[in-house]
C-alpha cells in the first residue's frame, strides 16, 4: 500500500522532479499512487503526472523506445529511457482509471491523456518523416478502444471526449480507425453498442462552412512552420459508409435499436452513399410502433421527400400509430409534425383525410390537455385543406343517429366508415373543466379561418406551461357590496336588518 500525499506535497515532488535528475525517484513514488484504485489520491496525482510530463516532453527529455539500454551510453541518454519507460508506463495506468474508476476521476485521466496526446504530436518522441504531419495515432487507438468498453457506460467520458473532436485532427483519426473496430466486433453486447453510437453522435462530420470557418482547429498543431493537417472529407464519409454498414448488421436490443435509429436521423443519413438500402431497415422498424416507429416514420419521409421513395401503404401504417399510447412516448411531438406534413396534400382522398380526423378526435376523449391543444388544431387544418369534411361538423341533410358508425379498431382507413360519422368529441370538448381547451374546441361554431394554424409554436407544449397560463389570467371583479363598509355594522338598507336587530 503507499502512502498518500496531500497536494502540496505532490506539488513539491513535481517541482523537484523537474528541478534536477537526482530527484527523478519522486517520479516513481508518484506513479505508484494511482495502482490503489480505492485512493483518495488520485485525481492529484494524475494532475502532477501530467505536470510532469507535460514540461519533460517540451524540453524533449523523454527518450525513444529502448528495451536494453547500452551499458556505454550516456547519463542523459540512459535518463531519456527511463522516462520514456515511466511515459508508457503513466499512459498505462491512465487507461486502467478511464476504464474502471470512479466518474471524475475518468474524466480527469481522459483530459490528462489528451494533453499529453496534444504536446506528443508537437514534440514527437520517435524520428518523423520530413514534411509528413504527426499524429500519435497509437494514442489515440488506446483511448478509443477504453472508452468503447464492452463492461462500463461510459457516457460521461465520452461527452467529455466529444469536446477533442471539435479539432479536426483528433476527428479524422478516430473516423479512420472505427471501420476496423466496428469489423472486429461479432457480436458486441448492449453496453459496447451503446458506447458506441454514442461514440457516434459525439463525433459529427462538420460541414463545408465550418471547415472554412475553422480551419485551425488542429490538436497537434506544428510549433513551428511545419506541415498542416488538411481534412479530407471524402474519407471521411467512406469511413461512415463502412462504419454504419457494421453497426447495422449487430444485434440489437430495443433499446439500442431505438439509439440507432436517433443516430441515424440526426447524424448519419444526411451523409449516406445508398440512403435508399434502408428502406426495409426502417419499414419494419415503423412496425414496433412507440418511439421506434416515430423515428422510423420521419426517416421514411426524409426518403420520401429527399430520395424519391415510394411507398403506397404509408398512410395505413401511419394511421396505425394514433393509440392513447402514443401520448406517453417522447417522440409525440415528432409525431404530430410529420403527420401533419404528411396529410398536407390537398389531393389526397376525402375518406382517408376523414378517417384521420375522427381518429384524432376520438383519441381527445383519453389525451392529455396539452396533447388535446394540438389535436384541435390539427383537425382544423385538415377542414381547411379539405372543405368536404365539413360536413363531419354539420351534415348536408340533417337528420339524427342512434350509433356512431366510425369503426375505431378498423385498420385500413378507408374502411372505417368516418365520412358517415360526426366530430361529436369535438363538440363535447366544449364543457371541458380547462377553459382554453373549451374555448378551442368551440372552432367549429364559428366560420373557419383563412389560415392554417401554426402546430410547431404548441408541438412542446407541457402541462406547467398551460398552469401557468390559467394562473396568469383574470377573472372579472364581482361587486359584493354597494356601500363601502365603515365598521363591523350591517351596511344600511341590507333586507337582513328588517328581521334581526345587531
Amino acid at each position: 500500500m503507499s502512502v498518500r500525499m496531500s497536494s502540496k506535497q505532490l506539488r513539491e515532488n513535481a517541482q523537484l522532479v523537474l528541478k534536477d535528475k537526482k530527484y527523478a525517484h519522486h517520479l516513481q513514488n508518484v506513479l505508484s499512487l494511482i495502482q490503489d484504485y480505492d485512493s483518495n489520491d488520485v485525481q492529484p496525482c494524475i494532475l502532477t503526472l501530467e505536470m510532469i510530463f507535460g514540461e519533460l516532453l517540451r524540453r524533449r527529455e523523454v527518450g525513444k523506445v529502448c528495451t536494453s539500454p547500452e551499458k556505454s551510453a550516456s547519463f542523459d541518454t540512459n535518463y531519456g529511457f527511463w522516462l520514456r519507460q515511466r511515459y508508457e508506463r503513466t499512459f498505462t495506468r491512465l487507461l486502467i482509471v478511464l476504464k474502471k474508476h470512479s466518474t471524475a476521476s475518468q474524466l480527469q485521466a481522459l483530459s490528462t491523456m489528451m494533453k499529453l496526446l496534444a504536446l506528443e504530436g508537437r514534440y514527437p518522441l520517435e524520428d518523423t518523416p520530413k514534411g509528413e504531419f504527426y499524429f500519435p495515432v497509437q494514442r489515440l487507438q488506446f483511448i478509443i478502444l477504453a472508452l468503447l468498453s464492452s463492461e462500463q457506460n461510459m457516457t460521461d467520458p465520452l461527452i467529455r471526449f466529444q469536446e477533442f473532436t471539435s479539432y479536426y485532427d483528433v476527428l479524422y483519426f478516430v473516423w479512420k480507425m472505427l471501420p476496423n473496430i466496428a469489423l472486429s466486433q461479432k457480436k458486441p453486447n448492449e453496453i459496447f453498442i451503446k458506447n458506441f453510437l454514442l461514440l457516434i453522435d459525439k463525433i459529427p462530420l462538420p460541414t463545408e462552412e465550418e471547415l472554412k470557418a475553422n480551419s485551425e482547429m488542429i490538436l497537434c498543431s506544428p510549433t513551428v512552420d511545419g506541415p498542416g493537417f488538411v481534412l479530407n472529407m471524402h474519407y471521411l464519409r467512406k469511413w461512415l459508409n463502412r462504419t454504419w454498414g457494421c453497426v447495422m448488421h449487430w444485434d440489437h436490443t430495443p433499446t439500442t435499436h431505438h439509439q440507432l435509429l436517433y443516430v441515424l436521423l440526426e447524424k448519419v443519413l444526411p451523409y449516406l452513399d445508398h440512403p435508399l438500402l434502408l428502406t426495409d431497415f426502417l419499414m419494419d422498424s415503423l412496425d414496433s410502433g412507440g418511439a421506434v416507429g416515430v423515428l422510423a416514420l420521419q426517416g421514411i419521409f426524409t426518403l420520401i421527400q429527399k430520395h424519391n421513395l415510394e411507398y403506397p401503404n404509408l398512410f395505413v401504417k401511419l394511421y396505425s400509430m394514433f393509440e392513447p399510447e402514443i401520448f406517453h412516448t417522447k417522440y409525440k411531438a415528432r409525431l404530430f409534425y410529420l403527420s401533419d406534413m404528411f396529410l398536407s396534400s390537398t389531393h389526397l382522398p376525402e375518406n382517408l383525410v376523414a378517417a384521420f380526423a375522427k381518429r384524432l378526435a376520438r383519441l381527445t376523449l383519453v389525451a392529455p390537455p396539452q396533447d388535446i391543444l394540438v389535436i384541435l388544431m390539427f383537425i382544423g387544418n385538415l377542414v381547411l385543406r379539405h372543405p368536404g369534411l365539413k360536413r363531419l361538423i354539420n351534415h348536408p341533410t340533417g337528420g339524427e343517429v342512434n350509433g356512431d358508425p366510425y369503426i375505431m379498431d378498423e385498420r385500413d382507413p378507408l374502411n372505417s366508415c368516418a365520412m358517415e360519422s360526426s366530430l361529436w368529441e369535438i363538440q363535447s370538448l366544449q364543457n371541458h373543466i380547462l377553459p382554453s381547451i373549451a374555448t378551442a374546441a368551440r372552432f367549429i361554431n364559428s366560420p373557419l379561418p383563412s389560415v392554417e394554424w401554426d402546430l410547431t409554436k404548441i408541438l412542446e407544449q407541457t402541462p406547467d406551461d398551460i398552469f401557468v397560463r390559467e394562473l396568469k389570467k383574470k377573472a372579472k371583479e364581482i361587486a359584493l357590496t354597494f356601500d363601502k363598509p365603515t365598521s363591523m355594522e350591517v351596511p344600511g338598507g341590507e333586507r337582513l336588518t328588517h328581521y334581526w336587530n345587531f
